[in-house]
């Protein structure tokens, strides 16, 4: 009865709102944190659609201008789930009327509006998150802890992977997401933005990129999706995608390792093949989303006829965030991945103090993502240092 209830306005109400919604909702279930949500209210333009939502997913009310959510003196908490290019003015708009704000990844479209974000959180005082979800899964958070012990030593490699294949059919309509304008780009920043936070998380800082994009299919016919990926277009009319179909890059790290990124939307048979594989000099780990709560794990310590990949099934009490959940090999699944992500949020309310994924880590992908544009253009290697170099608040800081 004594815990500080945050009321939450959320923007937005498809695929990502139907997620943050659900995690909303079970929190409390699972973990015992001084801060709770409070569904309040939820906003988007289409009253029907809204309306709905907001029944189904349990918002107490809702709104069609998210300008009036933020008015609102009964909302603490600002969650925004729209395409990128509304990111920038519902972040700032929401700090600079006190709000906490949390947004879907990428932060923006472009560094320099990402930096106007930070700059807008850091200036009110807020606290302030990015959602990369995928660092929020058990074994992604054991992985982080093996290396941070030492046990895979000085880390050489990075080779990480997203595949999906809902794209390939010609007559998939031209979405939001294939618009540059509205998502900043396509597959780099869509699926390469979470690869790009999971090597921050696991190996460091981005020294240099060096990148390479293709849109196979140049025109798509007019329309729109649902949160389960499936197309349908409006009219025979074709226009043009203005974002990349795949793109791959190589990358080097501030403390020597070796990178190598694919994120396409053309590889069949690959509905979420968000993998990486690290290797160290003391043994490897590998991580595949599709089988979240597994990590495999390869230690040359171990002795000879016993060496190889072991699975390890990240469902203890001893595994990050698992302890909140079931006895151990009961598994979970993605949507706890938002459930963990958000407990880190209401911790921070709680304390005062933005979780470690926070604006200046969206900031930081940003910078990375333009890097590999500017490389694909130059055709030449880009060094991230270019962008942070002139950044002080970038200077002395580095990835906690």
């Amino acid at each position: 009865m004594n815990k500080k209830q945050v009321r939450v306005g959320m923007v937005g109400y498809k695929f990502m709102g139907k997620a943050h919604s659900h995690a909303f909702r079970d929190l409390p279930f699972y973990f015992d944190t001084e801060a709770v949500p409070v569904l309040q209210a939820i906003a988007g333009r289409d009253a029907a659609g809204v309306r709905e939502a907001a029944e189904k997913m349990g918002w107490a009310s809702w709104e069609t201008d998210w300008r009036r959510l933020i008015e609102r003196d009964d909302i603490d908490l600002i969650d925004i789930v729209t395409p990128n290019n509304t990111h920038a003015e519902i972040a700032i708009a929401a700090a600079q009327a006190g709000k906490h704000v949390i947004c879907e990844k990428p932060l923006a479209l472009t560094v320099g509006q990402a930096l106007h974000m930070l700059e807008a959180v850091k200036k009110a005082g807020v606290v302030h998150m990015v959602c990369h979800n995928y660092r929020f899964a058990p074994a992604v958070q054991f992985a982080k802890k093996l290396i941070a012990d030492g046990r895979l030593g000085r880390i050489y490699h990075i080779r990480a992977t997203f595949l999906q294949d809902w794209l390939m059919d010609p007559d998939f309509p031209l979405t939001w997401r294939l618009r540059k304008e509205v998502s900043g780009s396509g597959t780099l920043g869509d699926l390469g933005a979470h690869l790009i936070d999971l090597a921050r998380f696991l190996v460091g800082e981005f020294s240099e990129v060096a990148g390479m994009m293709e849109t196979f299919v140049k025109q798509r016919p007019l329309g729109d999706m649902d949160i389960h990926l499936k197309g349908r277009a409006d009219s025979g009319q074709r226009e043009d995608v203005t974002v990349d179909d795949a793109s791959a890059f190589l990358a080097r790290f501030e403390n020597g390792a070796l990178g190598v990124f694919e994120a396409t939307r053309f590889s069949r048979g690959n509905r979420a093949g968000n993998r990486f594989e690290i290797n160290g000099e003391k043994g490897s780990i590998r991580w595949d989303m599709e089988n979240l709560n597994h990590l495999q794990v390869y230690l040359e310590e171990d002795e000879p006829g016993l060496q190889g990949f072991r699975t390890i099934s990240c469902t203890e009490v001893e595994h990050p965030f698992a302890a909140a959940y079931w006895p151990a090999g009961h598994i979970i699944g993605y949507e706890h991945t938002f459930i963990n992500l958000l407990a880190e949020m209401m911790n921070g309310i709680s304390t005062g103090v933005s979780p470690s994924l926070n604006f200046e880590d969206g900031v930081r992908n940003q910078i990375v993502l333009e890097a590999v544009e500017q490389s694909v253009q130059t055709g030449q290697w880009v060094k991230v240092s270019e962008y942070t170099g002139n950044l002080p608040s970038f200077k002395e800081q580095s990835m906690r």
